[in-house]
């Protein structure tokens, strides 16, 4: 199993970090891409990402794996774009500030959620502020599905920037899906984004060795086929919960 030496940036949670942390994995939970104890687990409620290379990387443990200078400039490189557009959907942003400004405060928030510590003064009253009166002219279709393809675009231009991890860009793709379907949710808008593959289902590993008999009672069929073929055992030979139980507690 691949391994990485992580983390290569020192990490702290931020002024939103926590909350929304909190809130993506209710969010996943209830959507089945996370267990329902997610939240007291180590290794998705660190800031630190697995060193692991099957695990996934969650979004607020991007910072130890990238620090500061690479955030910054992939939200660069999407506000360049943005100043560049058609004079409709630019035009929003003029008004609040110059491209400066736009890249302070998004990298600011960016780092603060990835795990870079407290740089989003503010935090979600800040955020929520600036769409409810600063950008609400595009906070619809037109203006999300415009910010989603710049996005894209951005994202698909900065491979360079998200090292050699390829669980970096999945792990960004699921931190603006996450936000983009909180906006559509606010907003009314329809949810069109797609910024490419997200955080899948976490696949645990299960050590039915050291569990207890009522323990290995109380899994699911889906865990049980699992837990058996961790240990080689071909779960389809074995007709029902019942059997799978009885082969586990054998083993």
């Amino acid at each position: 199993m691949a391994s990485i030496d992580l983390p290569k940036f020192p990490t702290r949670h931020g002024y939103m970090s926590e909350k929304i942390q909190r809130d993506y994995i209710a969010s996943a939970v209830a959507k089945g891409l996370l267990p329902a104890e997610a939240h007291r687990m180590p290794e998705i409620v660190s800031l630190t990402a697995p060193s692991d290379a099957s695990k996934p990387i969650q979004f607020w443990q991007l910072y130890s794996v990238l620090g500061q200078d690479p955030i910054v400039r992939i939200v660069q490189n999407f506000y360049e774009r943005v100043f560049a557009d058609e004079a409709w959907f630019t035009s929003v942003f003029e008004r609040v500030g110059g491209i400066g400004h736009h890249i302070n405060t998004q990298a600011s928030m960016w780092v603060d959620v990835m795990g870079g510590g407290p740089y989003y003064h503010g935090a979600e009253f800040r955020l929520n502020f600036h769409h409810t009166h600063n950008a609400m002219q595009l906070m619809n279709d037109k203006g999300a599905e415009r910010w989603t393809s710049l996005m894209l675009e951005t994202l698909d231009a900065s491979s360079d920037l998200m090292t050699d991890d390829p669980r970096v860009r999945t792990s960004i793709n699921t931190f603006l899906a996450h936000f983009v379907a909180k906006y559509a949710d606010d907003f009314a808008f329809e949810n069109r984004s797609f910024f490419g593959e997200t955080n899948g289902p976490l696949q645990r590993k299960i050590n039915i060795m050291k569990m207890t008999e009522l323990a290995i009672e109380a899994m699911t069929e889906d865990e049980l086929d699992m837990a058996l073929a961790e240990l080689g055992v071909d779960a389809s030979k074995y007709d029902g919960k019942a059997a799978k139980v009885s082969k586990a507690l054998m083993m």
